[in-house]
């Protein structure tokens, strides 16, 4: 801390750990329920949830649109062989395509399917519901605005 920052207060270290922890159990959650769901539905890969990181190469094809598959390493923080892996299960699934790069033919750029969104669309709504459920029943409607609010500074945090 350099000595023109505000001490923090026991609030501020408070909210950031309750935030951790509330995430850290709202994914484990949400990954109880794939697993769930694939007992129950086992099958071909294409009718089962990706893997984290599958998803979150989806993810981010779906808000940044193509890229090759060095740059989605490079942002994943993994391996380049790690992420051939990824992209090429992906690719299997129907998910995403890989075609020349137009301003550099040594590249291949990876993109979503028509398929790839539909599914990121699925699996987003399939979450958002699944979430809006549990806090319409464990929380008052107060409660729930309370969650609006705070999401709101999050976001702010998020992108300051």
């Amino acid at each position: 801390m350099t000595t023109d920052e505000e001490p923090l207060t026991e609030a501020a270290l408070q909210a950031a750990a309750d935030i951790w922890v509330v995430v850290s159990r709202i994914r484990r959650k949400l990954r109880a329920l794939e697993a769930a769901e694939e007992a129950v539905n086992p099958g071909r890969y294409e009718d089962r949830e990706p893997s984290p990181p599958q998803s979150s190469v989806l993810r981010r094809l779906a808000r940044n649109g193509p890229a090759s598959a060095s740059d989605l390493a490079a942002a994943e923080g993994v391996r380049p062989q790690s992420m051939a892996k990824t992209v090429l299960a992906l690719e299997q699934a129907g998910l995403v395509v890989r075609s020349q790069d137009p301003d550099d033919g040594r590249r291949q750029l990876v993109s979503l399917t028509e398929r790839g969104y539909e599914r990121r669309r699925g699996d987003r709504l399939a979450r958002q519901e699944w979430l809006a459920r549990a806090l319409q029943e464990h929380g008052t409607e107060d409660e729930v605005r309370a969650v609006i609010t705070a999401m709101a500074l999050l976001d702010r945090v998020a992108q300051a």
